[in-house]
């Protein structure tokens, strides 16, 4: 009897546990989301909501910007998403962190150009007053 309580409340603890942890994972989905659509939009204000004060912006170029450079760069054109795609997107929650990997195809207009973009990348967020945050970011060019 007491290895059945035993059992019955261990599978009660792992559902509560990965039932937060989809919810948070939902929930930095969201965040990306919202990223996306702003860098696509331009949204200056958009962007620095969804970004820490300390943002480190790594490009697969190797170039790395903090968080008023990158928003200048929307903000002038230098950087203009036209589309954005996000696939094999996985999220890895740990308490008020979470890693994030996926592929991003998009085409751009970066300074009036058009090109094409084809890149693996990693974000961390953070969660800071109750919100998603991207804190880092670095991507790398595909072979």
């Amino acid at each position: 009897m007491i290895k059945k309580m035993f059992f019955i409340a261990s599978l009660l603890f792992t559902s509560l546990f990965v039932s937060a942890q989809s919810g948070a994972s939902k929930k930095v989905a969201e965040a990306i989301e919202a990223f996306k659509l702003a860098m696509i939009s331009g949204d200056s204000a958009a962007l620095s909501a969804l970004t820490t004060s300390d943002l480190s912006y790594g490009h697969s170029a190797g170039k790395i910007d903090y968080k008023a450079q990158f928003i200048r760069a929307f903000a002038s054109g230098s950087s203009d998403f036209v589309t954005i795609d996000l696939t094999d997107q996985t999220i890895s929650v740990h308490k008020k962190a979470a890693i994030v990997r996926h592929q991003l195809k998009a085409t751009t207009n970066d300074n009036g150009k058009p090109g094409n973009v084809n890149i693996a990348v990693m974000t961390v967020w953070v969660k800071q007053k109750g919100k998603w945050v991207l804190a880092a970011r670095q991507a790398v060019k595909k072979a």
